[in-house]
């Protein structure tokens, strides 16, 4: 991966408790790190605290506010359409509840030299999950599970928000046309991403329960979510392909 900053994307709905500790680690990971907080109106201060943190951070920070709550796809979009703008040449993702741990972005932008997207897994070796209760695990793996078995993906985690695209891939699977939001988003771009031919990696995370306040999932997301996934298989949506570079044409041809 090259040297340029990397741009992280917070989608964030009530996080006041979360948001401020979670950027300012982000920011401590590297100076190549700047950050992006798409708050959806959030009643309780979110958006404000996100408005302190760009005042205070020297160009490193920004942030988007929208009119109300618009779902987890359409804020990651709205973070590419970001990124893509100002020229970043990755883009992460990642919960603005301080479920996913900024220590693992080195790692994370360490392996796009060697993939077009990484995904951080709870489910590869050395990976795990920290304080959820049983029924959540249960409900996880299924929808892993489930995933992996209809969309044929060679994947251990679909349904992980942390996540890095390269821009090329951004430019290429058209974000904006994924149907559903949530755990669909998720796991409806990996699909794109593996079907228009790019390289997809894995590194372990642990997945931690969030630090404060409520949990916007809830068991009816996961399975509108199986529905997207099953019609996917029924009836999968063309997606573009990769195009194809000059150092892959002459590879081809053995020059």
């Amino acid at each position: 991966m090259s040297s340029a900053p990397a741009l992280v994307v917070i989608p964030t709905y009530n996080e006041s408790a979360n948001i401020r500790p979670l950027v300012s680690e982000l920011l401590e990971q590297s100076g190549d790190i700047h950050v992006l907080v798409v708050d959806d109106g959030s009643p309780d201060g979110t958006g404000e605290i996100a408005d302190e943190l760009c005042a205070e951070s020297d160009g490193r920070v920004h942030c988007i506010h929208r009119g109300g709550k618009l779902g987890l796809g359409t804020a990651h979009v709205e973070g590419f359409r970001f990124g893509l703008a100002r020229g970043y040449d990755a883009v992460v993702t990642m919960d603005g509840d301080r479920s996913h741990s900024p220590r693992y972005i080195p790692n994370i932008l360490a392996a796009m030299d060697d993939h077009d997207m990484v995904i951080g897994s709870r489910y590869m070796p050395g990976g795990g999950l920290l304080n959820w209760p049983i029924h959540r695990r249960l409900l996880s793996l299924w929808a892993n599970g489930f995933t992996r078995l209809l969309l044929r993906l060679p994947v251990a985690d679909c349904t992980s928000g942390y996540r890095c695209y390269s821009r090329e891939v951004l430019d290429t699977v058209e974000p904006e046309n994924v149907r559903g939001s949530g755990y669909a988003f998720l796991e409806q771009m990996v699909w794109k991403v593996h079907s228009a031919g790019f390289r997809v990696g894995e590194v372990p995370i642990v997945f931690e329960d969030r630090y404060a306040g409520a949990s916007k999932i809830d068991k009816s997301e996961v399975f509108r979510a199986a529905w997207h996934v099953l019609a996917t298989a029924i009836a999968p949506p063309d997606v573009p392909k990769r195009r194809a570079t000059a150092s892959a044409e002459l590879g081809r041809r053995g020059e």
